[in-house]
């Protein structure tokens, strides 16, 4: 989220063991411009974005959106703005997100006219071929609602779809490890009612069997 940290060694690893890396990033865009401070929470701040590098071009585009996030949008998080990511998109394909990105929140909140304004600005960035409607099934009866409403903007957009899973720990049974780790993270205990958890234990690295048996189901 919002860094390349970590992206020379998982490169050099993937490449170490014969697998293609695709370097990218879940960015933080600001829901106004990227020096505006104003917004009253957290929430109000920015919406999610998924990025991925296509060339080298792309890569080096990414790494300045990142940095540029720190230096000049930092508010909560570090931030870009669509600005920003006209500036710096070539060599890079655009997701247009999970539950937490601009299309993903009018969609939750029954707003499909503002999610298809936000699909159409993004698709003038990118360009023809480079935007995809992103989508994912964690068995969350918000996503599904969501999905539904993505698979109806691909009917009447044209735009592609893209299935993709959030993964935040490695294997289906390490769910109970990243609870403990979630817990650590935010000063909580496990047994505590209002703490942050995720909702189901499907946030895994799934293979691509799973993967095309979700999409199959």
């Amino acid at each position: 989220h919002g860094n390349m940290f970590g992206a020379v060694a998982f490169y050099d690893a993937c490449r170490a063991q014969g697998v293609k890396p695709i370097l990218g990033c879940e960015v933080y865009v600001a829901t106004g411009s990227r020096h505006d401070k104003q917004a009253s929470g957290i929430r109000e701040a920015y919406n999610h974005l998924t990025l991925l590098a296509t060339s080298n071009e792309g890569y080096h585009n990414l790494v300045k959106l990142v940095s540029a996030g720190y230096t000049e949008g930092f508010y909560h998080r570090p931030r870009i703005d669509k600005e920003l990511l006209g500036r710096h998109s070539a060599g890079l394909v655009g997701l247009s997100g999970c539950l937490s990105s601009e299309v993903g929140t009018h969609l939750r909140n029954g707003n499909e006219a503002g999610a298809r304004k936000a699909l159409g600005e993004f698709g003038d960035i990118f360009g023809p071929g480079r935007f995809y409607l992103e989508v994912m099934d964690h068995g969350i009866e918000d996503q599904n609602r969501v999905n539904r409403a993505l698979y109806r903007l691909r009917d009447s957009t044209g735009l592609k779809l893209c299935a993709t899973n959030d993964a935040h720990y490695l294997h289906r049974d390490d769910h109970q490890a990243h609870d403990v780790l979630l817990c650590i993270g935010s000063g909580k205990k496990v047994a505590d009612a209002e703490r942050l958890r995720f909702d189901t234990q499907e946030f895994y690295l799934k293979s691509a069997e799973e993967m095309a048996a979700d999409r199959k189901s």
